[in-house]
């Protein structure tokens, strides 16, 4: 058996890389973190990582990733004892592998967790991965619709890899068309944002849009009402015939939305919080806010 470090022979600085800490926390605007959530500041969204320190951790966010037939993976690291189980899910893959060498690794613990951000919750399993082809929003309106009403998810100025994970996540469990964030300041599709999303990454597009503004004019052509959550409107979102279609903007916390994604909302609306703790986490007023939109539907 090969020593550990001929088994991983990565570059030095992906060794190095340190994690990218979650952000202060108090409550805040529309939309936005309260209490005990992630504040979101663009100004701090985290570099777009070279193709060697592409890492996808956790077993859901592994398994999802190598079942996507749009995905290119380039080597599979597990820990020791979990041959079988890995071995398997290859055999099963439905990804393209690019690379030479082995496609599996096996690593001892202190190894492993030296590819990863410090305190990654990553299951022994880690998968290094191409990014995924960038889908634009004409991509995801002219696909096949799916049956029942159509719902996308527009964050704003959202940063925080694991919000918008959570959001992606959400998203995938009530039927989402797609995630759309800012193409400049939001997070890379790798890492925390792939292990938050628990494999919704690889089912869900996240649409990188150059203009936010812009990309809601786009899906009021294809028929969409565009509705923005704000603490301060004067309906909940109960209260409003949104249609079959929806575009649901949400806005970071702090910041909230800004003026020119706020004017473009056709609607805005509220959640039915109470105080002194009106405001919600971004990730967590999504997830509310699209069970709203999906309740009085039938189970599938």
């Amino acid at each position: 058996m090969l020593e550990p470090r001929a088994l991983l022979p990565f570059d030095r600085a992906v060794l190095r890389m340190r994690p990218i800490r979650p952000h202060g926390m108090r409550g805040g605007r529309p939309g936005g973190s309260g209490p005990g959530g992630r504040r979101d500041r663009p100004e701090q969204a985290p570099r777009d990582p070279a193709p060697g320190e592409r890492w996808i951790y956790g077993r859901h966010a592994v398994t999802a990733a190598l079942a996507n037939p749009r995905r290119r993976w380039r080597r599979l690291v597990a820990l020791a004892g979990q041959q079988e189980e890995a071995a398997a899910l290859l055999a099963g893959a439905r990804a393209s592998r690019r690379g030479e060498g082995e496609p599996l690794r096996l690593t001892d613990r202190l190894e492993f967790e030296a590819l990863l951000p410090e305190g990654a919750v990553h299951q022994g399993w880690a998968l290094q991965v191409e990014p995924l082809a960038n889908l634009d929003l004409d991509d995801v309106l002219t696909a096949e619709p799916p049956d029942g009403r159509r719902i996308v998810v527009v964050l704003d100025q959202v940063s925080d890899p694991h919000n918008v994970g959570a959001v992606l996540r959400s998203a995938a469990a009530f039927g989402a068309l797609a995630v759309v964030v800012a193409a400049h300041g939001a997070p890379s599709a790798t890492g925390a944002l792939a292990k938050a999303a628990s494999g919704a990454l690889d089912l869900v597009p996240l649409v990188r849009a150059v203009n936010l503004a812009r990309a809601l004019d786009r899906l009021k052509q294809d028929g969409f009402w565009t509705c923005g959550l704000d603490e301060r409107a004067p309906e909940t979102l109960a209260a409003l015939d949104l249609g079959e279609r929806t575009a649901l903007v949400l806005g970071s916390e702090g910041g909230g939305l800004r003026r020119l994604v706020r004017e473009r909302c056709d609607h805005l609306a509220r959640l039915p919080t109470r105080p002194p703790l009106a405001s919600l986490n971004v990730s967590t007023a999504a997830a509310i806010a699209l069970y709203e939109l999906r309740r009085g539907e039938p189970a599938e």
